[in-house]
């Protein structure tokens, strides 16, 4: 199913709103968040380009905020990988991400071991 341009943009502005407001989050993983929203569908990117994006080098402190993520897979942090390909963590557990990832199409070229 395609998605209108309109509709995404309508939803990425719900959920930033939601991180943006949400009381249990400290400031660190609503950067986190937030940053994920850019990942487009169909990519990914990694912990590093997330952490550098938010002006951190704190790339595992990047994957705690994103295992906290209490808005997945709408902020999509199933698109964050490990730098060296590998699939990384999820808190629906790797099966789930690779299965995510496999739909937006976006395993092309990384190592799964499935």
């Amino acid at each position: 199913m395609r998605r209108v341009e309109g509709e995404a943009s309508g939803a990425k502005k719900f959920y930033l709103r939601k991180i943006d407001s949400a009381p249990g989050l400290t400031v660190f993983q609503k950067k986190v968040l937030t940053a994920v929203m850019d990942i487009p569908r169909g990519e990914v990117r990694s912990y590093a380009w997330v952490a550098a994006k938010i002006n951190s080098r704190a790339c595992r402190a990047v994957g705690q905020a994103l295992r906290r993520n209490p808005f997945a897979p709408h902020v999509p942090c199933h698109r964050v990988i490990s730098s060296d390909g590998a699939i990384g963590g999820y808190s629906g557990g790797p099966r789930r991400k690779r299965r995510l990832l496999r739909a937006e199409g976006a395993l092309q070229g990384l190592y799964t071991c499935d």
